[in-house]
């Protein structure tokens, strides 16, 4: 017999689940907002000025980053739906996904406690080979860097090789 618990704990996964299965198969150019409001004071027959700001290139970074997962994740799932597969290359390839969505998590949680701790914005990539640091700064301070490298340092029990790089 089902109780009430049971019931409720049910009917809200299923609402969830199906909300986002529908937000993934969702069109991005729903995702995207955009103000196409005329001004007759702009002159359309110039060229449009594009700046580029020194923030883009950790969005350039994050970008890649997350296309290089992107493409690896669907290159295991197809793994994991193809019924010719054996079962240890399925169990394989899961963990392999399970470990990317790891490290993607314990990535953006040593983003947000750099941004916390010393209020500058940052991009880490987890490799096999360590832990790279890319943080948007002025000051090019050793005496920073080394302290990142601690903070950083202090969430692995194991000794891990971590590089800072500032970017202005």
């Amino acid at each position: 017999m089902i109780n009430k618990r049971s019931l409720w704990f049910l009917t809200l996964f299923s609402l969830i689940l199906v909300l986002s299965i529908y937000y993934i198969t969702m069109p991005s150019e729903l995702l995207l907002t955009t103000n196409t409001t005329v001004n007759p004071e702009i002159d359309e027959s110039t060229e449009p000025t594009i700046s580029v700001e020194e923030s883009d290139l950790l969005v350039a970074l994050r970008v890649e980053s997350d296309e290089e997962m992107a493409s690896e994740i669907e290159e295991l799932q197809t793994v994991l739906t193809n019924a010719e597969s054996s079962v240890d290359e399925k169990n394989k390839a899961y963990e392999k996904i399970k470990e990317l969505n790891d490290t993607r998590g314990e990535e953006e949680k040593l983003e947000s406690q750099i941004k916390e701790t010393y209020s500058l914005d940052s991009f880490i990539k987890i490799s096999n080979s360590g832990i790279s640091v890319t943080v948007k700064s002025e000051e090019h301070d050793n005496t920073l860097a080394n302290n990142i490298m601690r903070t950083i340092q202090s969430n692995y029990e194991d000794s891990k090789y971590i590089t800072v790089k500032f970017q202005k």
